[in-house]
């Protein structure tokens, strides 16, 4: 009996103590994430009165996420008796065998400090990076996220965004719009430039200056091709391409001009 009360009372023990630490960490762990939360939001809202750029905050309220969360799970392993030295080791070495595993990842990381260093783009900014057009909603620590026209949320890895070709099509105060008018070869070209300038004038939106451009571009089998191209900022670059559209029609429709026709002039060879 003796034996048996000896055992059981070193198995409470070990209960006991094994509980409270149990019970220990997950009052850290419960506390720990409210004061990081606490944190992140603090950090957050002084970054924002400094006028600190939003591309910025977010990256470092990201940052700081993922250090706290570290630090965090450190101190519950060291509740547990877990050494943080051994674990600081085991981290690195786990470190190595996941980068070289998951290289992609880490070049989106590195990408993503670049685009912060080098700032070819900030939260806002409509862009077209890998392929795709948007606005920007975050930078993150491995994607690039936006939303493209057709309101869908987009995510991009760092890498591909920073190692292709970046349009930043808000960084001027203003873009131009690309349109062609084709003509029948029997209209007056003058007339037609000077109808479509004072029609594009008379859009909203469109630049006074630089002023709405109307050139010839090319020609074709069907008749002479004009450039018509006015300028816009590009919060209304879409409003204005889809008036520039109909305002072609419209000057086409009130100026009587017929409809281009391709004319060939088929040659016979008598022998």
């Amino acid at each position: 009996m003796d034996k048996l009360d000896k055992w059981l009372d070193t198995a409470i023990e070990m209960v006991t103590a094994v509980g409270l630490k149990v019970l220990g960490a997950v009052v850290i762990w419960v506390v720990g994430r409210k004061l990081i939360s606490v944190a992140r939001k603090l950090t957050t809202r002084a970054l924002e009165r400094q006028k600190i750029d939003p591309t910025l905050v977010r990256y470092l309220d990201s940052t700081l996420g993922v250090v706290l969360d570290v630090v965090l799970v450190m101190a519950v392993l060291g509740l547990f008796g877990v050494e943080t030295t051994s674990f600081a080791a085991l981290m690195a070495a786990a470190g190595v065998a996941i980068g070289m595993a998951w290289s992609g990842l880490l070049s989106n990381f590195a990408a993503g400090v670049f685009m912060i260093v080098l700032r070819p783009f900030k939260v806002g900014d409509y862009v077209r990076v890998g392929g795709l057009e948007g606005t920007v909603h975050e930078i993150g620590l491995f994607v690039t996220t936006m939303n493209t026209p057709d309101n869908v949320r987009t995510f991009i890895g760092n890498s591909k965004v920073f190692g292709d070709t970046i349009h930043n099509f808000t960084a001027n105060p203003y873009r131009r719009v690309e349109l062609t008018a084709q003509l029948a070869h029997a209209v007056d070209i003058h007339d037609a430039m000077r109808r479509l300038r004072a029609r594009l004038a008379a859009i909203p939106n469109v630049n006074a200056e630089p002023a709405p451009s109307v050139t010839v571009l090319t020609f074709t089998l069907a008749g002479p091709v004009l450039a018509v191209r006015p300028f816009c900022h590009n919060d209304h670059y879409w409003q204005v391409y889809f008036d520039t559209n109909a305002a072609i029609r419209e000057v086409v429709g009130e100026a009587g001009y017929p409809a281009p026709e391709q004319h060939v002039r088929l040659m016979q060879h008598m022998n």
